[in-house]
């Protein structure tokens, strides 16, 4: 598949969800749950891993993580869209927000939240 688009990706999967009529399911409540489902199952695939084998993973293992991403998208797009949202706009604000917070002279080389700079 070439030339996807984020934008593309709602629309998809809202055709996809009604198709087999689970918008009744998929409440904002409901989509977060099962967001933070998926999430844990992302962390299942790091679970005992080192920090060096963390950024090394197996084929095998990378692609696990590639459709546990993949589940994590299609939840945060899905609840986005059902809370009208404009997940991509809102995102860019949030970075802008960060940069306030963490301002560059005050937090590069390190990870202390904003609150101890």
């Amino acid at each position: 598949m070439k030339n996807l688009r984020f934008e593309d990706l709602e629309s998809r999967l809202a055709e996809f969800a009604a198709a087999r009529d689970w918008d009744p399911f998929h409440s904002p409540k409901n989509l977060a749950m099962a967001l933070a489902a998926e999430a844990g199952e992302l962390l299942e695939q790091f679970q005992w891993l080192t920090e060096e084998q963390s950024t090394r993973l197996t084929d095998e293992r990378r692609t696990a993580v590639a459709l546990e991403l993949a589940d994590i998208q299609l939840y945060l797009v899905r609840l986005a869209a059902r809370l009208d949202i404009d997940l991509v706009s809102t995102a860019h604000r949030k970075i802008d927000l960060n940069a306030e917070k963490y301002p560059v002279e005050k937090s590069r080389g390190h990870a202390r939240k904003y609150n101890e700079l």
